[in-house]
């Protein structure tokens, strides 16, 4: 069907195929640091990461250099309850890239 028909009367109805790509997009974040409870990574940005419009979050670790490391998670509240959370005392801001911001404080 091209884009000047119209919809034949309960065609938008009928199940459709999945589609065979996954879902596109991506957002890009930064995780600060205000201070290092384990001494490892250090303070300031250590991570950059995006999130995938499937939901999944991939983080980039700054540290050790001249590389860092890599890691895949199903999801970022899954990244946050890894990496973030277990660590209150370190003051984490996480920054988006429209400007939203996450800050975990300690208790």
């Amino acid at each position: 069907m091209s884009d000047k028909e119209e919809p034949k009367e309960g065609e938008d109805l009928i199940p459709k195929p999945p589609p065979k790509l996954a879902a596109r997009g991506i957002r890009t974040f930064t995780v600060c640091r205000q201070n290092d409870e384990t001494g490892v990574s250090g303070e300031g940005v250590v991570i950059e990461g995006v999130t995938l419009a499937t939901g999944q979050c991939i983080v980039h670790w700054l540290y050790p250099p001249p590389r860092g490391g890599i890691a895949i998670f199903d999801s970022m509240n899954d990244f946050i309850r890894v990496h973030i959370k277990p660590h209150p005392g370190n003051q984490t801001i996480i920054t988006y890239q429209d400007g939203e911001q996450q800050t975990f404080e300690g208790e």
